[in-house]
């Protein structure tokens, strides 16, 4: 059993809170349940249940706008934690091909499965089955307790506890709190966390599409001067519906969220060179701003940030809950092996090995997409010359291709 602190102003205690009942958060309290731990949740939002789809759905307005390349490392976790065979009970759609195009030019590469002997690079998923999936887990847990909605008011630290005191009036004490309450983390801000970030001048547009022509379980991505525009895949009866991730420049970003379903169709047919035909039918458009965040430090005494509360990625690659998971992952694995040692799950030198499990990856993948988008944004000639050279190359290498699709799979 872990080591105790004592916290006499604290109204109830736990070994654990978690901020934060997205994706990331519900993964966190099911990944430590049955650690011999006891767990708090609290979610600002009334937990949304495992929503009833239908797998042949021709409707784009029936999907989720916000969707998740999952990697093969993504989808072993989410087995191991058991909501996996729900996610796929559902809806999902893995795909087994990626083209990758520059709209400056003749630059093509594509990736194909079968390269690496693998049956799909990745499985689209809409995140309400995720979050649905993951809170059946939790509410399974004992030794789980889930607050929603619950807003937290106020942090108490001292040198062994933190006490969270929720608006309700009520204060948990507990050893070890985690962060995974987002990009704009209230709890990481409470703390004075420090980030380093940057704002992209780019908005991210996504919305559920319906094309001429099936996706044929391929992910579309081309790369035009005013950012990159990606048709993902999506599982419907006759495979012609994509959910779209449209990062323009904010310049523009009004202009296409302005137009009509029609108008926007039409633009979205001419920026991804009728790839799919034209684009027929879309759902709502939602747009959010793009920003590059990294914290400084991942964690405190007692304190550990995960996901978008620690890291916010460019969206060009999907890659940010992957990187999410595996934090939650690496986290996990740490404080179990504390429990298992008789330690405080909160204690500096435990948390600090997480981070370096964790840090250095997601800056290799940050500085990685940050190169991208900057390099297919310039417009010079020579560097456009440049990149469709290095493109085709790439493309006609064996070796190196097995292994950038093995990097996008998770698994390099």
């Amino acid at each position: 059993m872990a080591e105790r602190s004592h916290d006499n102003t604290a109204d109830r205690r736990v070994d654990v809170v978690i901020a934060g009942g997205g994706i990331a958060g519900l993964a966190t309290a099911v990944a430590l349940a049955g650690k011999g731990l006891s767990l708090a949740l609290i979610e600002a939002k009334e937990p949304a249940a495992l929503p009833t789809v239908d797998a042949g759905e021709t409707d784009p307005r029936a999907f989720d706008a916000r969707v998740s390349a999952l990697t093969g490392r993504s989808i072993k976790f989410l087995d191991r934690l058991g909501a996996w065979p729900a996610i796929t009970a559902a809806r999902s759609c893995a795909y087994r091909h990626m083209t990758v195009w520059d709209a400056e030019g003749t630059g093509r590469i594509e990736f194909d499965a079968s390269e690496v002997g693998a049956p799909s690079l990745g499985t689209i998923v809409e995140n309400s089955l995720v979050t649905g999936a993951l809170l059946e887990r939790a509410q399974d847990q004992a030794g789980l307790q889930i607050r929603a909605p619950a807003v937290v008011a106020e942090l108490e630290r001292q040198e062994s506890c933190t006490t969270v005191v929720l608006e309700s009036g009520e204060r948990l004490g507990c050893d070890l709190l985690v962060a995974a309450d987002g990009a704009l983390s209230p709890t990481r801000e409470r703390l004075g966390m420090r980030t380093r970030e940057w704002d992209y001048g780019h908005r991210a547009i996504v919305s559920t599409v319906r094309f001429e022509r099936s996706h044929e379980r391929t992910a579309w991505q081309r790369f035009l001067s005013t950012g990159p525009l990606a048709l993902l895949p999506l599982q419907g009866a006759d495979e012609r519906l994509c959910s779209i991730v449209w990062s323009i420049e904010e310049d523009c970003a009004d202009e296409l969220l302005g137009l009509d379903e029609q108008g926007f169709c039409d633009a979205l047919t001419t920026a991804s060179e009728a790839a799919l035909g034209a684009a027929v039918a879309c759902a709502p458009r939602y747009a959010f701003p793009l920003r590059q965040r990294h914290a400084v430090d991942y964690v405190l005494p007692g304190i550990a940030l995960v996901a978008d509360a620690a890291h916010t990625i460019h969206p060009l690659a999907g890659q940010g809950i992957n990187l999410g998971l595996a934090d939650v992952e690496v986290l996990a694995d740490e404080v179990a092996r504390a429990v298992e040692r008789g330690l405080n799950p909160g204690r500096l030198d435990v948390l600090r090995r997480y981070q370096r499990r964790r840090k250095a990856d997601n800056l290799a993948m940050m500085a990685a997409m940050d190169g991208f988008k900057r390099l297919f944004a310039q417009d010079a000639l020579p560097v456009r010359w440049l990149r469709n050279q290095g493109l085709r190359s790439v493309n006609a290498i064996s070796p190196l291709k097995r292994r950038l699709i093995r990097q996008t799979m998770g698994v390099a």
